[in-house]
């Protein structure tokens, strides 16, 4: 088991909706709030995606980005700033012709997808290896595409963080190490709970971090009802934790989460209740090898 463990906070996400809960963040500053907080709470890290803030829509508004990040930055200079790559991706075909894009589709050049990571450099900036199904859309990221993006971030001196929905995307980032996309010490990031990929399980922690590359720092997290428990799955297996609004809505059985900061709260004393150590910000800089 790690002898310090990161906590990261993603407040928002893309999929999480206003019409699930009214305690979501939409704004720049809403965004912002919910990150201090989180680190207020014990987040070393916060994973950040910004929204339309009229529609409360997922944007990809880099003004929206530099706002939120600024925001953090002018109260806390420690925290862990890691910003999402992975809308633009999504592929919905049309019934009538399955090659043609449907509404919904947000495919977009590699290069566009990452943009905000070369303006603003992030600590850190997730790099999805998935192509799969995803309800009735399609997530494509192609071999070539990855490369593309992450010769970007590797450019903005920016960490990848990398995010593995199913073992052959585990197979793909041994392919990109043995190419130079990648270079170790790796950052990785299994998630578990999409449909039609990693299923949540005690198993499914153990089997993932098998496959993971000598020296991997890695967490291991659920969506929805698996959140918390998978909480605990990845500390006991030696990974690091993750929480937040992106990745579920309810604190307990019936009881929304009214803050970031409630989940994060709560994370914390699953891992120390069980003999854990939570890593400052400062600290998990040094585990992940970032600027201190």
């Amino acid at each position: 088991m790690q002898s310090r463990v990161i906590i990261t906070c993603a407040v928002t996400g893309n999929q999480t909706t206003p019409e699930m809960t009214p305690h979501l963040p939409i704004t720049p500053a809403q965004i912002a709030e919910a990150a201090l907080g989180a680190a207020e709470a014990g987040a070393a890290a916060v994973h950040i995606h910004v929204r339309d803030p009229q529609s409360g829509k997922p944007s990809m508004e880099i003004d929206h980005y530099r706002d939120a990040v600024e925001r953090i930055r002018a109260k806390n200079q420690q925290l862990i700033i890691n910003l999402t790559t992975g809308p633009g991706g999504r592929f919905v075909p049309s019934p009538d012709d399955p090659k043609v894009a449907a509404p919904g589709t947000t495919l977009m050049r590699p290069e566009d997808r990452v943009t905000h990571i070369a303006l603003l450099k992030p600590d850190i900036a997730t790099l999805d290896l998935n192509t799969m199904n995803s309800g009735k859309q399609v997530v494509i990221n192609t071999p070539e595409n990855v490369r593309r993006m992450a010769a970007v971030i590797n450019a903005a001196g920016v960490k990848p963080e990398i995010e593995l929905f199913d073992s052959g995307d585990i197979a793909l980032c041994r392919d990109l190490i043995a190419d130079g996309t990648l270079k170790g010490p790796l950052l990785c990031s299994v998630v578990m709970g999409v449909k039609y990929g990693f299923q949540p399980s005690p198993e499914t922690v153990l089997y993932a971090r098998s496959l993971l590359p000598p020296g991997t720092a890695w967490t291991a997290f659920g969506t929805g009802r698996s959140c918390f428990p998978m909480v605990a799955q990845s500390y006991l297996a030696g990974g690091h934790v993750r929480v937040g609004l992106e990745d579920a809505i309810f604190l307990e059985k019936g009881v929304l989460a009214e803050t970031n900061a409630a989940m994060v709260a709560k994370a914390r004393n699953i891992v120390e209740s069980v003999g854990g150590e939570i890593a400052t910000a400062q600290q998990a800089r040094e585990i992940l090898s970032l600027a201190v």
